[in-house]
């Protein structure tokens, strides 16, 4: 979707890298490396985001990490445009909606480190009916175009791991201590 009007691949793989998790921050090389191409086609893309002030960059010593501008004024509708580009709202609107009793959902692995591997980490915290849930990723796998993987929790199960989601900086993407009805 994105490369439809957005024609600079890299540019694109930076916007997804950065703003699927905000929270993320990387280096020219490491980027050139996880894209597969040259530091030079990275840069050139990094500047005119940095530029455009839609990433912001800081120097650690010799080395310059590049991050999502949380204060540009298009940083809420640029996250959404790159959530709609990756499927994760028709996701949590197909899978999580209907099951009811959710409190939270979080993307794990690739996605929430800004990776766009084609498969999606979900982990539901509440009280899912599994073989529900497995017809609905499979549906919304075909909505979206991408492999869903999931995992659910109970709530003592997730208490135990909360700090393990907050060092792989999970995203989440839906919040409903009730468990029950739509909390987008």
């Amino acid at each position: 979707m994105l490369e439809s009007f957005i024609t600079s691949k890299t540019r694109v793989k930076l916007l997804l890298k950065f703003f699927i998790n905000p929270d993320t921050t990387a280096y020219l090389r490491g980027l050139a490396d996880e894209f597969g191409e040259s530091t030079n086609a990275v840069r050139v893309e990094l500047n005119r985001l940095s530029r455009a002030g839609i990433l912001e960059s800081r120097a650690e010593g010799r080395t310059i990490l590049y991050k999502a501008n949380k204060k540009h004024p298009l940083f809420p509708e640029v996250q959404r445009i790159v959530a709609k580009t990756v499927g994760l709202d028709r996701l949590v609107e197909q899978v999580v909606s209907r099951l009811g009793s959710v409190e939270l959902a979080f993307v794990t692995g690739d996605y929430a480190r800004g990776v766009d591997s084609g498969l999606i980490d979900l982990v539901l915290v509440g009280e899912v009916d599994e073989i529900y849930l497995a017809e609905l990723a499979k549906k919304a796998e075909k909505l979206i175009d991408r492999k869903i993987r999931t995992l659910v929790l109970a709530r003592d199960e997730y208490q135990k791991l909360e700090e393990k989601f907050e060092k792989e900086k999970a995203i989440l993407v839906w919040d409903n201590p009730k468990g029950y009805g739509l909390s987008m």
